[in-house]
């Protein structure tokens, strides 16, 4: 039989998900695994957003909709953005996407040609660069300070002749980390004078403790460079609806349409219903569920520490970041074979000798781990 796609061979299996299912089938076996490798919140989807979905669900909403996601969502998320975010957004200036993740690869299709380079921040999450990759594009990475995990005038050097987009992620999957005001800055001073675009993923942005998220669209000329990325996931606990958004100018948006056009046509059409009403309803949950992750993480950090851990700055998402000594492959193993509790080798996210804990469960599960951890 003839080949199988190079490109596609050449692309490395999500390793979050990949160490998730080795969790998943010791626990099949009895085994009682205690899995801080997944970024997913262990909340329910909050009862009103569920109920107007059903609603959308029993008067017939389950037809095809607009590509771009159906009128009542993206008027709300453009308003959304347009509050919150400090930038002016028009409806026709979103899209809704089968998730924030779905968003990224459209925006890349839609922007890089072959040849072109993406300027990749590490730590970073993991489907950054097979996204770009699947676009055809070149990946150069740069690593942010060990020790503040922010933005310096190293950057600079990093771009190259090839470089269109750089990708920003603010609060930080992995390291939880949140950009400050001097590193935004920096980023757009260099986007404006190298004539770069922006992909900024702001998923985790309203799970922020003590910091302040900024948006890089927001600073002046960044808008008209800048895709702004987003979605329900994180903030509303929706990880398996898949409603996801982009922000962009209308030529960008119009580009990643018909890349939606010919693939997913559009999010899952009631769905969409339960997303308008995520945004449109009260915020009362998504403080509460921001509350409760600020609270684990105040137990977490300082009980990593105390067993003589350096961590990343967690100031946002619910990740903690943790320095290991040696190979963080063996050590995540062992702790998952000796402790039995997973978590996430920071060499997936382009920082060996790191590990990546999610916090993301009770704290009973956060403190017998932190045992475990302890006796190994």
């Amino acid at each position: 039989m003839r080949s199988l796609s190079e490109k596609i061979a050449a692309i490395a299996p999500s390793a979050t998900i990949e160490i998730s299912n080795a969790a998943k089938r010791m626990a099949a076996e009895g085994v009682d695994v205690i899995s801080l490798s997944i970024g997913e919140p262990d909340f329910d989807t909050p009862a009103h957003i569920k109920d107007a979905c059903v609603d959308a669900l029993c008067r017939g909403e389950t037809h095809y909709a607009p590509s771009a996601g159906i009128p009542a969502l993206t008027g709300a998320i453009a308003e959304k953005i347009t509050r919150e975010n400090g930038f002016a957004v028009q409806q026709d200036e979103v899209l809704v996407t089968c998730g924030a993740k779905d968003a990224i690869y459209e925006a890349m299709e839609a922007v890089l040609n072959p040849g072109d380079e993406v300027l990749i921040l590490d730590p970073a999450w993991v489907s950054y660069e097979p996204c770009a990759r699947l676009a055809g594009a070149g990946v150069r990475h740069h690593p942010l300070s060990p020790a503040t995990f922010q933005v310096d005038d190293t950057l600079l050097d990093a771009v190259g002749p090839r470089t269109k987009m750089v990708v920003v992620n603010s609060p930080s999957n992995p390291s939880g980390a949140v950009l400050d005001a001097a590193s935004i800055r920096l980023i757009a001073d260099i986007c404006r004078d190298h004539d770069l675009y922006a992909l900024s993923d702001e998923i985790y942005e309203k799970l922020v403790y003590g910091k302040e998220h900024v948006s890089l669209a927001s600073l002046e000329g960044m808008a008209e460079r800048t895709i702004t990325v987003n979605g329900f996931s994180k903030a509303y606990a929706m990880t398996g609806w898949r409603i996801g958004y982009a922000v962009a100018p209308r030529p960008i948006i119009r580009q990643m349409e018909k890349v939606q056009q010919h693939t997913i046509s559009h999010p899952t059409t009631f769905a969409m219903f339960g997303a308008v009403a995520a945004l449109r309803g009260s915020q009362d949950c998504v403080e509460a569920m921001r509350r409760e992750f600020e609270r684990r993480r105040d137990y977490v950090i300082p009980a990593l520490r105390d067993l003589g851990y350096v961590t990343a700055p967690a100031d946002g998402a619910f990740y903690a970041y943790v320095k290991v000594d040696g190979d963080d492959m063996a050590i995540a193993r062992s702790w998952l074979r000796d402790a039995h509790v997973a978590v996430t080798p920071g060499t997936a996210f382009g920082t060996p000798g790191w590990l990546r804990a999610s916090y993301a469960t009770s704290m009973e599960n956060l403190k017998a781990a932190i045992g475990r951890i302890a006796r190994v």
